[in-house]
């Protein structure tokens, strides 16, 4: 198989890798885990033990992805970002039977520094922005930012903010429909409801 796995990383056995994926410096995946095709797996990365992730993600330096979390394909986490799986830990307490799920959709990104508290749904091409503190689920093109983060406006699927803070930044706009100046992507408008109405291939 086409996979590049840096001498001084571990994987478990029992794990799943897909082709053209590259695990860089000082990683750790644990059993039970399966990564799909053409991921980038950055330095000091622990994932696992089974944790699931789609392809084509990037996974940047210095991020945990504990069990209970899934990265659907094409989802990127920035530097140092932080997943939790226990509401309520305590040293002395296990709870590993209380785990929460978390799920990252399809192209979604978190920013740098954000942390994602464990029980909720990032919503497909949402924009996380760095530093944010994510406790509630995410709708789909969503920007949220902020501690606690909340909804702050809409994205493209390009990565291109639409919306920001119910103002229109400087793309086309009629009867409720915004093309995306960057790639043409043309969405439906209307305070907190934003959805495509149709997408450039990217």
């Amino acid at each position: 198989m086409d996979i590049f796995i840096h001498p001084s990383s571990y994987v478990d056995d029992g794990v799943k890798i897909g082709d053209g994926t590259k695990i860089w410096h000082f990683s750790h995946i644990l059993k039970g885990s399966e990564i799909g095709k053409n991921c980038i797996i950055g330095q000091n990365v622990m994932i696992g033990p089974d944790v699931k992730i789609g392809n084509r993600c990037k996974i940047q330096n210095n991020v945990s992805l504990y069990k209970g979390v899934e990265l659907e394909d094409d989802v990127f986490c920035g530097p140092s970002c932080v997943f939790t799986n226990v509401i309520n830990p305590r040293a002395f307490i296990e709870r590993k039977n209380e785990f929460k799920n978390t799920l990252v959709k399809k192209g979604a990104t978190i920013g740098a520094n954000s942390t994602i508290i464990c029980g909720i749904t990032i919503g497909k091409y949402a924009l996380i922005g760095a530093g944010a503190v994510v406790n509630k689920n995410v709708p789909d093109y969503a920007l949220f930012y902020g501690t606690p983060a909340k909804l702050m406006g809409w994205v493209c699927k390009c990565g291109v903010v639409l919306v920001n803070k119910g103002k229109i930044k400087g793309n086309q706009i009629a009867e409720n429909k915004i093309v995306c100046e960057n790639c043409k992507s043309t969405y439906f408008y209307n305070n907190d409801e934003f959805y495509p109405i149709s997408e450039v291939n990217l």
